[in-house]
């Protein structure tokens, strides 16, 4: 009985994430659904899950699945894929009808990204901001700026960032890239070159650029990350700014999902860094197992994540469908659709033997860790 306890007890956390995790894909699947229902477009199969069918429930039109393998879903519309005869199908609706129906699967991940960051925001009594509150003597932690309070961080001892930053300046930019929250902040943050850094900054009412800011670096799991030696100041939590900070982090998400695909194209991160399926339910349930509130920036993220990867315009992606549509309202005329259809099939091909790379890869480390 122990031992099945202590299973239980290890898998759990695993689970939960994949529910979570589940969750956000169905959300994603629910646009698409929908806003089909809403334009009248027949919708075959509603899934939950991959592979053999474990059981099905048959709606007035929909046939509603559950299968076992919880990596994803799909919203089957009739004439999705090929052509029809049903004034009712897919390719039969206006093209406009088509671009929302295609644009909501994102839309519901970034809603729901939303909701999932005004939870997080809900408890505490104020919010970090970017401005330079004092400069630390003392060391309570040395590489993250927290979103929630403010923390005291390291004084870095050949860092020159004291002799530039000045208390009360806002900081608004850091290497070209506009920060609004400490959460950019922090990302602007990780994996710099040598510890210096270019800002803009608010001070006394005027913009003041900063050339060279040194910071102390320290290295972890191979990237370079600033010894962070001031803090910041924290905003009362109203009504007002409750809301406002709901709006800002949500963006900072987005923002931050942006960044991390350039970064990702132009060399800052190695692909090697890229986790599947199971590379992030794993660090989920890590998560989970710590604290179950610790799902939530998680959620946040994965579902913000899943909103922009698929509104990118590349074959078999919901972007790739959306240009399509784009061309065809440009230019009132459809690209034929055995030529569609060849170039998503190409993109569903790759994009999934990339997949099973990355999943390799994920398990592969999985295993190394445990042994």
């Amino acid at each position: 009985m122990n031992w099945l306890l202590s299973a239980l007890n290890f898998i759990w956390p695993y689970l939960l994430a994949l529910l979570c995790f589940m969750f956000l894909i169905m959300a994603h699947e629910l646009g698409h659904f929908t806003f089909a229902k809403i334009n009248k477009i027949k919708v075959n199969e509603f899934s939950i899950g991959f592979g053999p069918k474990l059981f099905s429930i048959k709606g007035k039109e929909t046939t509603y699945l559950f299968k076992p393998l919880l990596l994803g879903g799909y919203c089957a519309m009739e004439g999705e894929d090929e052509t029809s005869e049903n004034p009712n199908a897919f390719c039969n609706k206006k093209p406009w009808q088509r671009f929302f129906v295609l644009l909501m699967g994102a839309g519901f991940n970034i809603i729901l990204g939303f909701i999932i960051v005004a939870v997080m925001l809900s408890p505490g009594n104020a919010f970090v901001t970017t401005t330079v509150k004092s400069f630390s003597e003392n060391a309570t932690s040395n590489t993250v700026i927290k979103n929630d309070k403010t923390e005291s961080f390291e004084k870095a001892e050949n860092s020159e960032s004291e002799n530039c930053l000045k208390e009360n300046d806002k900081i608004i930019e850091v290497n070209g890239r506009k920060v609004n929250t400490a959460m950019e902040l922090s990302y602007t943050f990780t994996n710099v070159k040598n510890g210096n850094i270019d800002m803009t900054v608010l001070r006394d009412g005027k913009k003041t650029n900063l050339k060279g800011v040194r910071f102390n670096t320290i290295n972890q799991s191979g990237y370079n990350i600033i010894s962070v030696d001031f803090n910041l100041k924290a905003q009362k939590k109203t009504v007002v700014s409750y809301i406002e900070q709901t709006f800002k982090i949500t963006g900072s998400y987005a923002k931050i999902v942006w960044w991390s695909l350039i970064d990702m194209i132009g060399g800052k991160y190695k692909i090697s860094d890229v986790s599947g399926p199971v590379g992030v339910t794993a660090a989920m349930g890590d998560a989970a197992r710590q604290n179950v509130l610790n799902l939530l920036p998680f959620m946040a993220l994965l579902t913000i994540n899943l909103g922009i990867v698929n509104l990118l315009p590349l074959p078999a992606l919901d972007g790739g469908r959306i240009l399509f549509v784009i061309f065809e309202m440009i230019f009132k005329k459809p690209v034929p659709a055995k030529y569609e259809n060849i170039v998503h099939t190409v993109g569903f091909v790759i994009l999934f033997a990339l997949l099973i790379l990355v999943m390799g890869k994920d398990i592969w480390q999985l295993i190394s860790k445990a042994f």
